[in-house]
């Protein structure tokens, strides 16, 4: 895209320009489009976000750049980031011209912004809190998009015109990429229930994100709009035990949406993981969103290095405990946890310790005392794409703990479904990518059961993807004739 061209009468100064968008990675930019197929709210806004096109907006049209509402639309996952084989950072210079914006008053593309938000997603309060805090964080910014706004939208959206669809699609899983698509497909017309094993809805969004980081206030208002666009949800149901597949072919629904989670943490497998104190971190977030702040000690333990356990490592300091160490076997450009998540919880006071793995969990009179660990160090990259640790033989050494929390990656629970659906070696569900369906005929899966643990956004992508599928399907159309038929309206 070059370099040489410069920005006249830029409301952003060039040495700013200079410094967020290096020149020496950008002239090795050939435009291959990494960031923008990566990007899930590409796919959530295609129309309205495009990271690669905002770069270059950036230099070559500062002004409108800092009127523009896809200023305000990332996400902050980081895939961009992840996938870039320059590795631009354009979360990181999104927010720097976002601080400009704010500066010079330029908010109209912020309001925009949020509108589309809340026109677009079935959680437009809990969607602001978790993916566009930095500017809360960093900017003080209004609190703009208030989902009573957007609740007011959805109520006054008309039904399809023409038949109303009376095929009953049953959802499994009141997560966020279940109660998308149930929105979605009620917003076509069909009737909806959810199903779901807890005593409430909301999944990841009410058990484990927490509080600090997402009123449930806002969840629960936000699902009891979901309810009047016509959704049915019906708590404390569990595929396999209350409910079968067969029993809803014989109640009469006629496509079926898996979006269980993934809410099992893995095990650590390694001496001492049964002693008392030792927690999951899904159990122990949980725990404590319901007020039940499990009694943590002063030293706590977390093993893991993504989201999940930072959020875990600040809550043990907001539940009491006066130490919180995160152990990571890699070093911290291999971490997955988000970094903006990771500065916040260095700034409270979390401390993470690099390239070390527990040997086994310390215990004294059946609790514990501590984590014997061992260094590492990394060597050729693994089928993850990152450096894989190994062993420094002679390098143990021990940290003293009262709790440990165990946050090593998260699994779906497929226990239930029936031998039809086919699993893969990664007990994830096997969809076909296009239309997401199952190896079962008129089932359909999604969100964190099919892709492993992911972002809130990625799961309501899942969510609007699979109500278009379930859709389709019912209507007697392929996705391929879908797109067809929408690129020639």
């Amino acid at each position: 895209m070059g370099h040489a061209l410069k920005p006249t009468k830029a409301s952003i100064p060039d040495e700013v320009l200079d410094r967020l968008l290096d020149a020496e990675k950008l002239k090795y930019c050939f435009e291959c489009g990494i960031c923008t197929g990566s990007c899930p709210m590409n796919e959530l806004l295609p129309n309205a976000y495009n990271p690669r096109m905002m770069i270059e907006r950036i230099y070559h049209s500062p002004k409108e750049a800092l009127k523009d509402p896809a200023l305000w639309l990332c996400a902050w996952c980081y895939r961009c980031y992840r996938h870039c084989p320059q590795k631009i950072k354009l979360p990181e210079i999104l927010l720097e011209v976002r601080k400009i914006a704010k500066k010079q008053g330029k908010l109209t593309g912020f309001d925009q912004a949020l509108k589309l938000i809340g026109e677009e997603i079935a959680f437009p309060a809990s969607f602001e809190a978790i993916c566009l805090h930095p500017e809360r964080a960093e900017m003080e910014l209004p609190k703009g998009s208030d989902h009573d706004a957007a609740s007011r939208r959805r109520k006054t959206r008309a039904k399809p015109e023409g038949e109303t669809p009376t095929e009953k699609v049953a959802v499994i899983g009141a997560g966020p990429a279940g109660l998308t698509a149930a929105y979605e497909l009620a917003k076509k017309g069909y009737p909806v229930m959810v199903f779901e094993a807890s005593s409430h809805a909301g999944g990841m969004l009410r058990k484990c994100i927490p509080e600090f980081r997402l009123p449930k206030s806002a969840v629960d208002a936000e699902i009891e709009q979901i309810k009047r666009t016509g959704v049915e949800i019906q708590t404390g149901t569990t595929l396999g035990k209350d409910l079968s597949f067969d029993d809803l072919w014989q109640k009469g629904y006629k496509a079926v949406f898996v979006s269980v989670g993934a809410h099992k943490t893995r095990k650590l497998g390694v001496e001492g993981e049964s002693l008392k104190g030792v927690y999951d971190a899904l159990d122990f977030l949980r725990l404590t969103n319901e007020g039940k702040n499990p009694d943590v000690g002063k030293n706590v333990a977390v093993i893991g290095g993504g989201n999940v356990a930072i959020d875990s490592a600040r809550t043990a300091l907001q539940s009491g405990a006066k130490e919180a160490t995160l152990l990571y076997r890699r070093s911290m450009e291999e971490m997955p946890a988000n970094p903006y998540e990771i500065k916040e919880a260095e700034h409270e006071g979390v401390k993470i310790t690099f390239l070390v793995a527990p040997k086994r969990i310390l215990g004294q009179d059946g609790h514990v005392s501590g984590v014997e660990c061992v260094k590492m160090e990394l060597g050729e990259p693994d089928e993850s794409g990152r450096r894989a640790p190994k062993p420094v033989e002679g390098s143990e050494f021990t940290v003293l703990a009262d709790s440990v929390i165990l946050a090593i990656g998260e699994a779906p629970d497929v226990s239930f479904l029936p031998k039809e659906i086919e699993v893969t070696e990664s007990s994830t569900v096997a969809v076909e990518p296009f239309s997401v369906i199952t190896s079962q005929p008129g089932v359909f899966a999604g969100g964190d059961c099919v892709s492993g643990p992911a972002t809130v956004v990625e799961a309501i992508v899942a969510g609007k993807k699979a109500a278009n599928c379930i859709d389709q399907y019912l209507r007697g159309e392929k996705p391929q004739e879908a797109e067809q038929g929408r690129d020639q309206a």
